[in-house]
């Protein structure tokens, strides 16, 4: 059901936000730590050994969780995109296809994905005030592009980086680039959010909204 999927789908992406928040934390305090000089001692109660640690295992579950928050954003909007068709199909201007094929394609990717986005919200208006796109639409599509592709070399330069003022730069990426992703994944639940409100109310009503929620057809 659309309503449910939305529900999982802002679940993920809140746990996404949630782990970068967590990531971020444990990179400012390695951060701090590269500042001074290093702790002597042994190895196991070396501090900045320990936040690496934590680091390095928040930055993997952050990975699967964007993976996670990336797959079921798209099967969420495969299922809009149902809801849309039986409300305004003649409005909907890309194939099915292009809901996968849209995030892939160079080019494409910057562009077709909002597409999808827009002629849904066109889809949640009233016939004689359909039209597509709306300043929220835009800032989330803004901080997704800049959150994607903002300091994409941040990992990459800290797993190079054989200074402490080289790995220091690193983190500073990586953090910018994690309240860019936090923002990102905010903006994602709240469009989800409109969405799912707005085209239950938009529903035909000759059909009932449950009714079209959970086939994502009229009744015939």
């Amino acid at each position: 059901m659309p309503r449910g999927q939305a529900r999982f789908a802002c679940g993920v992406l809140a746990a996404f936000a949630l782990v970068t928040v967590a990531a971020g934390l444990a990179a400012w305090h390695k951060y701090q730590l590269l500042a001074g000089p290093l702790a002597p001692g042994p190895y196991v109660d070396n501090p900045l050994v320990e936040v690496d640690t934590w680091f390095r295992n928040l930055m993997g579950w952050r990975t699967v969780l964007l993976v996670a928050a990336l797959f079921q954003f798209s099967i969420w909007l495969a299922n809009m995109r149902d809801v849309a068709d039986v409300i305004w199909r003649q409005g909907q201007r890309r194939h099915r296809a292009w809901l996968v094929f849209g995030w892939v394609i160079p080019l494409g990717q910057l562009f077709i994905p909002k597409m999808f986005i827009n002629d849904l919200w066109a889809a949640s208006r009233p016939e004689p005030q359909r039209r597509r796109g709306h300043p929220l639409l835009t800032a989330w599509w803004l901080s997704v592009l800049v959150a994607a592709n903002a300091y994409s070399d941040g990992p990459d330069d800290l797993k190079k980086a054989v200074t402490a003022s080289q790995a220091r730069h690193a983190l500073r990426q990586l953090m910018v680039s994690d309240g860019l992703d936090i923002c990102a994944a905010a903006l994602s639940i709240i469009v989800v959010r409109q969405l799912i409100r707005r085209l239950g109310r938009a529903a035909p009503t000759a059909t009932a909204p449950a009714e079209v929620f959970r086939t994502g057809q009229a009744r015939s």
